[in-house]
């Protein structure tokens, strides 16, 4: 195997080389960073760390000019910073500059019905060729997990800065196809399926070589949690230039919100963007069953769903929640929020006494730090980042909850409207204080830190 990556290393060598002379690439790249990220106007974690991202940058190099690949036609540069502030709660320094992209309908999934993996990973290298023809940087910084643009960045020059929120492929997805597991990356059609679970796992044993391959030309990987890095560095095999840099979690404003709340009703919430593998009907269906298991002398709690749409599908998957709720009979007692300002989240967030998170294998999971920041209790999948390093004991006192069935979210809804007044605080204080360490701070000096090498010039 070591023989294998030395020549498959050679080989890439050699290629860039070729490509380089037949291309005939000779003008040097822009002193400026260039951020890859397509969708600016997500609202997600993943957008929080390109501005906490750009800010960091614009204050360790303050000449240094900062543009973004955007596919949003109406993005502009004061748009951008305002909504960095609006949304997210972070000043720039300075407007960003903005590289619009004509052709981000090849990162689609929708473009590929099948082998959507594989299709939007070559679409990301289209894309990147359109980002880069138009727009050189001296340090090209992907935070979208578009692997597959770092050798053509490499081949235009320039140095390859990725933060990675997780892999696109790993070994608990192959795991999970050899079981025939059905989820939303894998069709019931094919988990039914002898034959075509065989051929699923052949395609994705021979992407991850190359996931991993492509990967490796990075010249610096952040990732953000002990789960994403375990995996990165199983496939990328880079692991002296992989860093843990834990998100930017917005605890200053919501820490300062009083742990007291009203409880009636009390309300749960839900915060995530309105995607398939945020599973929001598994919420949906745990708030329904433990409506029905309540004790008679409980007041019917409230659930808040919070979150925004990229696209088409996740307006008709908001869609299907809300028909839900009606079929469920629970509509009355089940609130929608749409692409809601920050200091609207906010004010959601001081009003709830408990958070729903309930993504399989989360990344980290941003949200379940902003939920004990602000003092909900967090319910959150028993997976990954929730479970490796967020809701964790805080000084021997628990923090939260872990679930993965229905029936268990339902039975952790249960338990906190059993608690008492006491009790909810207790649990809501430690959870508080175990969010501190997820900061806003930390991430700007974990990323400055491990940025500092490439972006700072050498002195002679």
């Amino acid at each position: 195997m070591a023989i294998l990556a030395g020549l498959a290393a050679v080989f890439s060598a050699l290629l860039a080389a070729a490509l380089r002379r037949l291309l005939r690439i000779r003008h040097q790249p822009t002193p400026a960073a260039g951020f890859f990220h397509p969708y600016t106007n997500d609202g997600g974690g993943g957008e929080r760390v390109l501005w906490c991202a750009v800010r960091a940058v614009q204050e360790l190099r303050p000449g240094l000019p900062c543009a973004v690949f955007t596919g949003d036609a109406d993005a502009s540069p004061d748009g951008l910073a305002a909504r960095a502030l609006d949304r997210f709660g972070v000043s720039l320094l300075c407007p960003p500059q903005v590289v619009h992209l004509n052709k981000r309908k090849w990162i689609e999934a929708s473009t590929y019905p099948h082998f959507t993996m594989i299709g939007q990973s070559l679409g990301s290298v289209y894309l990147a060729w359109e980002a880069l023809t138009n727009f050189t940087p001296q340090f090209y910084f992907d935070t979208s997990g578009y692997a597959f643009t770092y050798p053509l960045a490499r081949l235009f020059g320039c140095k390859v800065i990725s933060y990675t929120h997780y892999p696109t492929i790993s070994c608990d997805m192959i795991g999970r196809v050899k079981q025939r597991s059905s989820m939303y990356n894998n069709d019931s059609r094919i988990a039914g399926s002898t034959w075509l679970s065989r051929c699923k796992i052949l395609y994705y044993t021979i992407f991850s070589w190359l996931y991993g391959l492509v990967g490796s030309c990075a010249h610096l990987v952040m990732v953000n949690s002990s789960w994403t890095k375990s995996h990165i560095v199983n496939i990328w095999k880079i692991p002296e230039r992989t860093k843990r840099v834990y998100p930017p979690c917005d605890t200053s404003a919501l820490q300062m919100l009083p742990l007291e709340r009203s409880t009636t009703p009390p309300v749960f919430i839900s915060v995530a963007q309105f995607r398939p593998e945020k599973a929001h009907g598994l919420q949906l269906e745990a708030f329904a069953l433990a409506l029905t298991r309540l004790d008679p002398d409980l007041p019917k709690p409230k659930l808040q769903f919070v979150g925004s749409c990229r696209n088409k599908e996740d307006l008709e998957r908001l869609q299907k929640l809300k028909d839900r709720a009606v079929e469920l009979h629970i509509n009355e007692l089940v609130e929608f929020h749409k692409d809601i300002s920050y200091k609207d989240l906010v004010q959601l967030l001081g009003g709830a006494i408990a958070g729903l998170h309930s993504m399989t294998d989360e990344h980290f999971g941003i949200v379940v730090v902003e939920y004990m920041a602000a003092g909900a209790i967090p319910i959150a999948h028993k997976s990954a980042g929730p479970m490796m390093d967020i809701v964790l004991d805080e000084g021997g006192h628990q923090t939260g909850f872990l679930a993965s069935e229905k029936e268990e979210f339902s039975d952790a809804i249960i338990k906190v409207l059993r608690m008492s007044e006491q009790e909810r605080q207790e649990m809501a204080a430690a959870s508080r204080k175990r969010a501190q360490r997820f900061s806003g701070q930390r991430f700007h000096e974990d990323f400055t830190e491990a940025v500092c090498p490439i972006l700072l010039p050498r002195e002679a």
